[in-house]
């Protein structure tokens, strides 16, 4: 038994105590983790092997399916290494590194979501200028701010985060270190540094959320006016998946976030978290390939190499 008062790591609940629940997680986990694993990966490789799938809006899905793989990643190993041993404990810096890798990675999801729908604004509302706004140079630099943007918000909470002292018995009740629910171990009234910086950058997320929102608003006005019903569903294509990313992503972690924890977690809040953290990058390449012509050819391309070969050749 460790003595929860003199570790200097914490310990993770998780979702059961009984075994049989813990092995179930694991195998659930397993299977949610292998397959956000091949579909990221999947579409990373496509669009890079794939020189039909140059434009910069597949530029911005590589690097969201990226971020995805990176950010499941974070959580959802150790949470199974921790039920197969049966055993919660994280180190203080695993603790540390996983905190810091979240924060960042959330973040920078965040500014990539943003960043495409400004990205599919400027096509469809502003055809003729679209080449000239977003050229190479534009999209790298975009691409480049997200991950600094992401770094410095996850530098900002663990350094505040960790910097608080913690009083009592050092138990997180997640699967992960999750930032909310170690707020409630702080001891000191300085806990007030991390609520400031966790309201800037929620004010950072709510600028990002108003930007995705009107740019949406001018796209389906501009896309209403197209006469033909095939335009129309082609726009669609390229916009729904996202937009329907972009709701899932943010209203999960917006209620994750909001809300105050509670001091005994109920199922239902491991079920939002699992929501947050572990379905969007399991269904993000899904979502995407579904209503995309491209993505399948491409997917296709890649599976059966020598039949595509074979009818670009007699095409």
């Amino acid at each position: 038994m460790i003595n929860l008062t003199s570790v200097s790591g914490f310990i993770l609940m998780g979702f059961s105590d009984e075994r049989k629940f813990q092995i179930l997680h694991v195998l659930l986990f397993l299977v949610t983790y292998l397959l956000a694993l091949t579909g990221n990966l999947l579409i990373i490789t496509i669009i890079t092997l794939d020189r039909h799938l140059q434009s910069p809006m597949y530029y911005f899905l590589k690097h969201l399916s990226l971020l995805d793989l990176c950010f499941i990643s974070v959580t959802v190993p150790q949470s199974i290494a921790n039920s197969l041993m049966n055993n919660g404990y994280i180190s203080l810096g695993q603790c540390i590194l996983q905190v810091f890798f979240f924060i960042a990675l959330a973040s920078s999801e965040v500014a990539i979501l943003t960043v495409m729908s400004y990205d599919r604004y400027i096509a469809i509302c502003q055809p003729l200028q679209y080449e000239a706004i977003m050229d190479s140079s534009t999209c790298r630099s975009a691409v480049i701010a997200v991950w600094i943007a992401g770094g410095l918000s996850g530098l900002m909470h663990t350094a505040i985060n960790f910097s608080l002292p913690l009083c009592g018995e050092r138990v997180i009740h997640q699967f992960f270190c999750d930032v909310p629910q170690m707020l409630k171990l702080a001891c000191s009234s300085e806990f007030i540094n991390e609520i400031s910086v966790a309201a800037f950058t929620t004010s950072i997320a709510l600028i990002c959320l108003i930007s995705i929102v009107l740019s949406y608003i001018h796209i389906f006005s501009t896309v209403l006016k197209i006469p033909s019903a095939e335009g129309r569903t082609k726009v669609f294509s390229t916009c729904l998946p996202h937009l329907f990313v972009v709701t899932f992503f943010l209203s999960a972690a917006g209620f994750e976030f909001l809300r105050p924890p509670s001091d005994s977690p109920s199922a239902m809040d491991f079920m939002f978290s699992i929501f947050y953290t572990v379905v969007p990058p399991t269904l993000n390449p899904v979502i995407y390939s579904l209503r995309n012509k491209a993505l399948k050819a491409g997917l296709s391309k890649v599976l059966c190499p020598k039949k595509n070969l074979l009818r670009e050749r007699y095409a």
